[in-house]
């Protein structure tokens, strides 16, 4: 029996897991895919959101700027990739002036710090690459950018080593109420637990129905990104949106914290929850939307697209409560500010989780420090290619990655079991030439590790899309 079962292994799910792993409790997380983050979660914007796109008094909003806050002290404990950028929310007509000052007016009835409105001549001077149709923009200094996938994996990583059990590929068929607690059936074996929470992203619908609560409906909303070559990062300092709309945030322009040029995303509703495709008319949407705000970058450095699906649900907030079924937790909707928020989020359930009759005694032994897996390396850095030194030989040479790196990602606890999975982990295959040297290295250094056949190693993990060439491919179009 344990005390809680958290259902999914996103970001939201993983800091749960990691919040709660601080008390003396037994807890399981489930997740359907072979690894963690293969949701929403790995396919997002990878941006620490402000706080003031959300209506005041809403739970987006307070949990956005409270979630902001956490970044910098999880950074220093887990070392997975965040950096403060500041925002600009660009306005480029005198219509869309008075939607910036109601930003503003949000931001500060939410209690963003760092706001500051501009006029087009102060804006250029912050980014000179801006377009000159900019009229006037929004400025947040406390916005930042995230890795997203290496946050998830680095708290699934502490959280283990905190006592949580991580199971894989275990898909979530049956919950049923029995007495004070939860059978959870999975596709593997049945789970017993006191207390579930709900962390299922675009299927958090479907769990909730599952345990007896379908008031909810997720519609799935896809979004799709291009990634260009990092000598495009010159062109932004900072996160660069357009005025937002009903769908979202709009498409953005900003640097990745590894310091890749990173353009989207659109909003698409969809009916399939597994739909994470790119298609060549919506990244040139993207691309020719993307330079209305900075016109100068060059597509014939794309590297890669990619897309995610957002959950929005027929709620107009987040759920974050206790279900009408007692003791299961849910958390449905969460779609953007959600990777902002989920530290805070965290917070909130433990406490609704207390609420709820979860005794909550700490841990003296509590393990908050996590070891990076990437090296940080100097522009003098002496790797070569096929050292006899792990801790040298260079295996993805456009990323600097070393085999040390690799082996160290393969034994941390989590199942690694894809060349993309490694990559998640270290940025083996990311850079330039997107694994076209590296990829059989990485393959073999896996089956070495894990003593299993090369044959066995696959290159992406279930529900990854691979489609690096598409965004190549809209080149030949003219923009």
């Amino acid at each position: 029996m344990y005390d809680v079962c958290i259902i999914g292994a996103g970001v939201v799910g993983m800091n749960i897991a990691r919040e709660l792993s601080k008390y003396k409790l037994k807890i399981c997380v489930l997740e359907k895919e072979d690894d963690v983050s293969c949701g929403c979660s790995k396919s997002n914007s990878g941006i620490v959101h402000g706080g003031y796109s959300d209506e005041p008094g809403t739970l987006k909003a307070e949990l956005c700027v409270k979630g902001n806050q956490m970044y910098e002290q999880l950074e220093t404990e887990l070392h997975f990739g965040y950096r403060e950028t500041g925002s600009f929310v660009l306005a480029f007509d005198v219509e869309e002036i008075p939607t910036l000052e109601k930003l503003y007016r949000y931001g500060m009835e939410n209690g963003v710090g760092g706001l500051k409105l501009m006029d087009a001549a102060e804006t250029k001077q912050h980014e000179p690459y801006l377009s000159d149709t900019v009229k006037a923009s929004l400025y947040c200094k406390n916005a930042g950018v995230v890795s997203p996938y290496e946050f998830v994996i680095a708290l699934a990583e502490n959280a283990m080593v905190n006592g949580v059990e991580l199971m894989l590929q275990h898909k979530v068929e049956t919950i049923e109420k029995q007495g004070e607690g939860f059978l959870i059936g999975t596709n593997k074996k049945s789970i017993e637990s006191r207390f579930v929470i709900n962390a299922a992203g675009v299927y958090s619908d479907q769990i909730s129905a599952l345990a007896g609560d379908d008031q909810y409906n997720i519609t799935p909303r896809r979004g799709q990104y291009v990634i260009l070559d990092k000598d495009q990062n010159y062109l932004v300092n900072s996160v660069i949106f357009q005025v937002p709309t009903k769908l979202g945030k709009g498409i953005l322009v900003t640097t990745t914290y590894h310091g890749n040029l990173m353009i989207g995303p659109n909003a698409e509703e969809l009916g399939d929850k597994d739909d994470v495709g790119t298609d060549e008319k919506t990244l040139k949407y993207i691309t020719e939307t993307a330079r209305k705000s900075v016109p100068g970058f060059n597509m014939k450095k794309a590297l890669k697209s990619f897309a995610g699906n957002r959950p929005v649900s027929n709620k107009k907030d987040w759920v974050i409560e206790e279900s009408r079924v007692k003791g299961l937790i849910n958390l449905v909707g969460i779609d953007s500010p959600g990777l902002t928020s989920s530290p805070a989020i965290a917070l909130k359930t433990v406490s609704i989780l207390k609420e709820a009759g979860l005794v909550l005694e700490s841990k003296l032994d509590f393990k908050a420090e996590r070891r990076p897996i990437i090296q940080k390396k100097t522009a003098d850095f002496a790797g070569v290619i096929d050292s006899q030194d792990p801790a040298l030989n260079i295996i993805c040479r456009c990323e600097q990655v070393t085999e040390a790196e690799i082996i160290d990602c393969l034994h941390r606890g989590i199942p690694v079991r894809s060349v993309d999975a490694v990559g998640r982990r270290t940025r083996a295959g990311y850079g330039r030439c997107q694994n076209a040297f590296c990829g059989s290295r990485i393959r073999k250094l896996i089956a070495r590790e894990l003593n299993i056949s090369e044959e066995e190693v696959v290159e992406k993990g279930k529900g990854t899309s691979s489609l690096a060439q598409r965004a190549k491919r809209i080149v030949l179009t003219k923009m």
